[in-house]
């Protein structure tokens, strides 16, 4: 069991079939952190409202974080744009775990990281929505092949490969976008007063400094199935968890808290 300061996640979109709810199961096992931030598209609320899915993997998952938080985890919720419904609730928790609009983290050596999940900053996301839902659609379908694929993998006897961070990135137009948005954000986080950013939204795990700021991406949990952590000496890294360590991750039938059912609900409806 590894046992950090910190531990970044986001873009888990529970609620589809594109999660690798056993693998962020088994991440979860296996490390613990003085600090948990979930940093936005935990609950995929875009992909609920045309269709319900929830398999017992997405309920383990949530539960296990209000485990980490009941136990003394402080875990803080900063709600991207797949899970916006939760944005109402800044200010509140659910089962001992807070909801707020965006946070700032001191590390060990005393750097400030401004803590965010980076739609609000996204042109597509401000100025032609509707091209990030029919982009979503198309993903959901790229995710669709890559589950299969691995699948396929795994029979083989071989590791999880992202078959769509793959496609994805040989496209020209994808990674002058994620370019441009790294550097948008690290302008954003000097406009802060902040030493650097740690975000998620893209789907692309990273750890740079961009004109003398430090830019922190913690991936995501459906292509690059990746985590930023701070260890107990200050440094910060990105864990890749593209194998199952251990058994899997039994967790009692439980029921949703009455919050979480209420975020679920909200984000159906």
């Amino acid at each position: 069991m590894m046992h950090y300061r910190a531990i970044w996640i986001s873009d888990v979109h529970l609620g589809t079939s594109g999660c690798q709810a056993n693998y962020l199961l088994d991440f979860l096992k296996h490390n613990e952190a003085d600090k948990f931030y979930l940093v936005g598209d935990i609950i995929d609320g875009w992909r609920l409202k045309k269709s319900f899915y929830w398999p017992q993997a997405h309920n383990d998952v949530v539960q296990k974080l209000l485990r980490k938080a009941r136990k003394g985890t402080e875990v803080i919720y900063v709600p991207g744009n797949h899970d916006e419904s939760a944005r109402q609730f800044f200010g509140m928790s659910f089962g001992d775990v807070k909801v707020v609009e965006e946070v700032i983290h001191t590390t060990l050596d005393g750097k400030k990281l401004w803590v965010t999940h980076g739609d609000l900053f996204d042109g597509v996301m401000q100025y032609a929505k509707w091209l990030a839902y029919v982009g979503d659609t198309l993903y959901s379908f790229i995710l669709y092949i890559n589950r299969y694929f691995n699948m396929l993998r795994v029979k083989m006897g071989l590791q999880y490969w992202s078959l769509s961070q793959y496609l994805k990135h040989q496209v020209k137009n994808a990674v002058s976008y994620i370019a441009d948005f790294e550097h948008i954000m690290a302008r954003e986080a000097r406009l802060r007063g902040c030493d650097g950013v740690v975000c998620g939204h893209i789907h692309k795990a990273e750890i740079r400094e961009i004109d003398g700021l430090l830019y922190c991406n913690d991936g995501d949990w459906v292509e690059s199935l990746t985590a930023l952590v701070e260890t107990q000496n200050g440094e910060l890294k990105i864990i890749h968890w593209p194998h199952i360590k251990g058994e899997p991750v039994e967790t009692p039938e439980i029921t949703f808290q009455p919050a979480i059912e209420l975020l679920i609900k909200e984000a159906v409806l």
